[in-house]
């Protein structure tokens, strides 16, 4: 009985989903480059300890395009792409959104985590 109560009492936080933690490591302001590819950078925590981290799929959206994001070199937690951004535009809005999977009763189960909105500026020489 006491075992069957212990699940019980635990089972919310399984379910309680990812408490993730959103760095955004991007500056806020960037010059106007010739190629206009931009770059960001997020650092990613979860104490979410069924997290799959192996399955963890991070994006940048930007309106309604989305890019995917590459883990950074030699660094844990955190993901890199470059952004595109049209000649002539001087500020985007941009979050990250993270799929991944994490380990439930009955086998893996998919979710993701969204950020709060960023924006990038981008300075004219």
């Amino acid at each position: 009985m006491p075992k069957k109560l212990l699940l019980l009492l635990s089972l919310p936080l399984l379910l309680a989903g990812c408490a993730s933690q959103f760095t955004n490591l991007t500056p806020l302001h960037q010059a106007r480059n010739e190629d206009n590819f931009y770059p960001v950078e997020v650092a990613f925590k979860c104490r979410q300890q069924s997290l799959r981290w192996d399955s963890i799929q991070p994006h940048v959206v930007v309106d309604t395009n989305s890019y995917s994001m590459q883990p950074t070199p030699l660094m844990n937690d955190r993901w890199e792409t470059l952004v595109p951004v049209p000649p002539g535009t001087n500020l985007i809005r941009y979050r990250y959104k993270f799929d991944f999977q994490y380990n439930a009763f009955g086998g893996r189960k998919q979710d993701s985590a969204i950020s709060s909105d960023y924006t990038l500026q981008i300075l004219d020489k």
